[in-house]
């Protein structure tokens, strides 16, 4: 009879402990730095549990939804989509998220991830749609930012964070990238044109102007030779005024002697007449240096 009450005590004992070490089991919860623990009670929502050791009231309390909070990244999804002048593009786009509030996610959406993609396909249908080719192609950045901003806003509900949304590429079908490129071609032929047509005109500006500082330039020459003919003038004018007539005389005579020296110089040989006038133009010219002497 002792034997079996002490052994039953002692089972109560092992039951006890056991109780006690299960409840501690059940009741302590150490969640890791990158996940949210959603605890339910009975079926409803209880708590949210962060990072760390945290404490539940075992057997009542569990531990429904274990959701990691790191940053995630979507496949990168393509799809097609109509801007505004009619052109169908095929765009790639990129998703990044962070779940921030777990409670919101785990009962108010349930495939999270299909659930972006849609919404994302939707915007960008949505934001291509009221924009031209040119304007796509051209403004990149400020298009990632307004799907970001459009699907921010959408995804708030649902206790989750875009912290990307980028438009990787935008491409076209062969029919309107070959109409581009005969477009591109064209511009740079027009380019081209207009190029040429300017040199051409620039090089008739650059030559009349030559033309113009060359006139410039013969008109001066001519202004100042005809000064130093009139400077000449008046200087030979004043020494016949001074002088009389012999120094006229006397000018011209050189003048002439000078002139047949100049023949008798040219190469080969010269026969040389001499008007008659000429030897007394001579005479005259000796009479003068004599008078002068």
């Amino acid at each position: 009879m002792p034997f079996d009450y002490i052994g039953g005590g002692t089972i109560v004992l092992l039951l006890l402990a056991l109780f006690i070490i299960l409840s501690i089991f059940l009741g302590v919860r150490i969640v890791p730095q990158s996940q949210k623990f959603v605890v339910e009670r009975f079926g409803r929502l209880r708590a949210v549990l962060g990072p760390g050791i945290n404490l539940i009231v075992p057997f009542i309390d569990t531990v429904a939804h274990k959701v990691s909070i790191l940053e995630r990244q979507l496949p990168n999804q393509q799809q097609d989509a109509i801007t505004s002048d009619n052109v169908l593009v095929q765009v790639e786009t990129s998703v990044f998220y962070r779940i921030m509030e777990p409670e919101k996610t785990v009962y108010r959406i349930r495939d999270v991830d299909a659930a972006i993609l849609t919404t994302v396909a939707g915007i960008v249908r949505s934001e291509i749609g009221t924009m031209e080719l040119d304007e796509v192609q051209s403004n990149r950045a400020r298009l990632t930012q307004k799907i970001g901003a459009s699907i921010a806003d959408v995804v708030d509900d649902w206790g989750i964070q875009v912290t990307r949304a980028e438009l990787l590429d935008v491409n076209l079908d062969e029919a309107t990238r070959a109409a581009m490129l005969q477009q591109l071609n064209a511009e740079r032929a027009r380019r081209a044109a207009v190029t040429e047509a300017e040199g051409k005109r620039r090089a008739v500006e650059l030559a009349a102007d030559g033309e113009l500082y060359a006139a410039e330039q013969a008109a001066k020459a001519k202004r100042i030779s005809a000064d130093a003919e009139a400077y000449a003038t008046g200087v030979i004018a004043e020494a016949i005024a001074r002088n009389g007539l012999e120094a006229a005389q006397y000018q011209i005579a050189i003048a002439q002697v000078e002139a047949m020296k100049n023949v008798a110089e040219g190469e080969g040989k010269q026969t040389i007449v001499l008007p008659a006038h000429m030897i007394d133009a001579f005479g005259d010219a000796f009479k003068l240096l004599k008078g002068r002497g």
